[in-house]
């Protein structure tokens, strides 16, 4: 990971400890103070700039910018069944399929894996699962069955999604860093191109271009065809969060603390905005990948906010504090029963729903444990993995309220084809598919059959132990009668012989 740049407010305030010592001795000259008041006024004017100090190295309070553009009545996505091509669902990464019918409670159709580590999701063309684990292993799944149509490995490290587009499939790696476009049939290699530095930023492909970023603070336009470079532009710093897009406009943040808007066509830089940082100078950095929607940008920063940009110039709209990193990149919505909203996780282990106008809370739920990945919602329902434990739990997005749990996950949890969703474990890939309703009927009525087979053996037990307590008492009360009857007939004779 390259330095990051100096931070402004640590130079600020440098400089105002700085101007202040310089003026203050400057008058103590001038004047020719006697020493000891010279001194008082000398500490006076540290005093002073240690506060402005203070001032411009403590930590920033969240934003809250109400004449901030805010645009709510934007096309709701249709209620049809799509594929999932790319990591975060569509190019404006907002993590939501709108989906009837794909709620809790599912059965298992099928998992596969055990090892490696999955960090990154599958994404979902045609029946098909594509994905890659982090020892640089791609592969493909039948998603009816979980049968592996094929398998290759391309690199030694990866943490990021592959992406499908005109019959392709591409990949960024870690190590090497490097870029493929592979055939989704067989996964050979279409084309192949090395970069300056690592890359874990999830590719997104628009028309003939594919766009992603490097931890050298690169992003790339690629030539979808032969990987041929058509332009880069240097951000402020490593790239590790996947871009966005909307409008012909590339979305990014990195880890010098910059959001940034690039223009697709040109790569020239349209605006930067920074992060608010911790405090005491320290940046903040962005993992999360960013989601568009309502003319916004919203992200998470390592400074433990959540962030909402304006789209048009990068003016801060708001942010929210968490207790905690927010490596998660966020879901954002727009349902009947929640109006536009935001849901995302911090490594404190909780899952926020924010309003996405303004930041407040619509509400917050413990997620069982910290959460690193991206959360994702499929009809109703917000899923979020939590790393310890390793669970997967689904949230009701209307009120937050809990309505599924599977025991594995860690990172980003879910995706669906609008059939079914198909759930990433620590190393695994599960198939889960909607129980209908005769099946939840029938679940229904065996499990009260279950029920009352068990009340039933608990009352047969409960009577049995009954019965044998009441033969206990009778033979005890049969023992105390005869030892009673021998002691009267001993007493009788007196106890001697005739």
């Amino acid at each position: 990971m390259p330095d990051k740049p100096p931070s402004n407010r640590w130079r600020s305030a440098r400089e105002s400890i700085a101007r202040g010592r310089t003026r203050v001795l400057a008058f103590v000259r001038r004047n020719k103070v006697p020493v000891a008041i010279g001194s008082a006024v000398v500490v006076i004017g540290l005093a002073i700039g240690a506060y402005a100090a203070y001032k411009a190295l403590r930590r920033p309070p969240d934003v809250h910018n109400a004449n901030a553009a805010f645009k709510p009545n934007e096309v709701k996505p249709k209620l049809k069944t799509v594929n999932w091509p790319l990591y975060g669902y569509n190019a404006q990464r907002t993590r939501y399929l709108a989906a009837k019918g794909i709620k809790p409670p599912y059965k298992k159709l099928w998992s596969y894996g055990g090892k490696p580590l999955l960090e990154f999701p599958p994404v979902y063309v045609n029946g098909t699962l594509y994905a890659i684990d982090n020892n640089g292993n791609v592969f493909a799944l039948d998603a009816d069955t979980g049968k592996i149509l094929w398998k290759r490995r391309v690199a030694q490290l990866n943490a990021s999604s592959p992406t499908y587009s005109h019959h392709r499939l591409y990949v960024v790696n870690l190590v090497p860093g490097q870029i493929l476009s592979l055939d989704p049939k067989n996964g050979h290699t279409v084309w192949k191109k090395e970069l300056a530095g690592r890359s874990e930023s999830s590719p997104l492909v628009i028309g003939n271009r594919v766009f992603f970023g490097d931890e050298d603070g690169t992003m790339y336009a690629v030539d979808r065809r032969n990987g041929h470079t058509i332009w880069t532009a240097q951000l402020c710093g490593a790239i590790k969060g996947a871009p966005a897009y909307e409008h012909g406009i590339l979305f990014d943040g990195d880890y010098g603390g910059c959001m940034t808007a690039v223009n697709s066509i040109t790569g020239k830089i349209k605006w930067q905005s920074s992060s608010q940082g911790l405090g005491l100078g320290v940046t903040g950095e962005f993992y999360s990948t960013p989601a568009l929607a309502f003319g916004r940008v919203y992200v998470g920063n390592n400074d433990h906010r959540v962030y909402s940009f304006e789209q048009s110039n990068g003016q801060l709209a708001w942010s929210h504090s968490t207790g905690s990193y927010v490596y998660s990149g966020p879901t954002v919505a727009d349902t009947p029963n929640t109006g536009p909203t935001v849901y995302i996780g911090s490594i404190d282990g909780n899952i926020y729903a924010l309003d996405a106008k303004t930041g407040d809370t619509r509400w917050s739920h413990s997620a069982g444990g910290p959460v690193i990945g991206s959360l994702s919602a499929v009809g109703d329902t917000v899923y979020v993995a939590s790393f310890s434990p390793k669970q997967t739990n689904g949230y009701s997005m209307k009120d937050g309220h809990k309505v599924f749990g599977y025991a594995t996950g860690a990172y980003t949890p879910v995706i669906s084809d609008g059939h079914r969703i198909y759930l990433t474990g620590y190393s695994s890939i599960t198939a889960l598919q909607p129980l209908t309703k005769k099946q939840i009927q029938g679940r229904a009525k065996a499990r009260k059959e279950t029920e009352a087979r068990k009340r039933k053996r608990q009352a047969d037990r409960r009577k049995r132990e009954a019965q044998a307590k009441q033969r206990q008492r009778q033979r005890q009360a049969k023992a105390g009668k005869d030892k009673q009857t021998g002691k009267a007939s001993k007493g009788q004779h007196g106890g001697k012989g005739p």
